[in-house]
């Protein structure tokens, strides 16, 4: 069973920056994308970006376009999201999950979840 992990969520003031990290173990071949969700109080979840494992292409939400970069490291099975000039807007709880099928990453199914990380733009 593919199990999923976040970390490096926290506190940060409006401009920052932080850089989540997703951890995948177990049947770590068996998933062909990785995406970042979030979720703000009072709000839908939202998909933020994702990554294809075979290729590396990906998608970002508009409003984090330029500003959140979505990586790799398929040695270390770990996808990292780089967010940069964070905004208030920011603020929610970020999962990443992973999905099974081929087209863009934007199109599938996520299944696996991780439990999720806060990240709080604040000042």
């Amino acid at each position: 069973q593919l199990q999923l992990v976040e970390s490096g969520g926290g506190l940060v003031q409006p401009g920052g920056s932080l850089r989540l990290s997703c951890v995948t173990s177990g049947f770590t071949k068996d998933y062909d994308a990785i995406g970042w969700f979030r979720q703000a109080p009072g709000k839908e979840q939202e998909g933020v970006s994702c990554i294809r494992s075979s290729d590396a292409s990906t998608w970002y939400l508009d409003s984090v376009n330029d500003r959140f970069t979505v990586s790799r490291d398929n040695a270390n099975n770990t996808v990292y999201l780089q967010m940069t000039s964070l905004l208030p807007e920011d603020t929610g709880v970020y999962s990443c999950a992973a999905a099974v099928g081929s087209g863009p990453c934007s199109t599938l199914a996520y299944a696996a979840w991780g439990q999720g990380t806060q990240v709080t733009v604040s000042s």
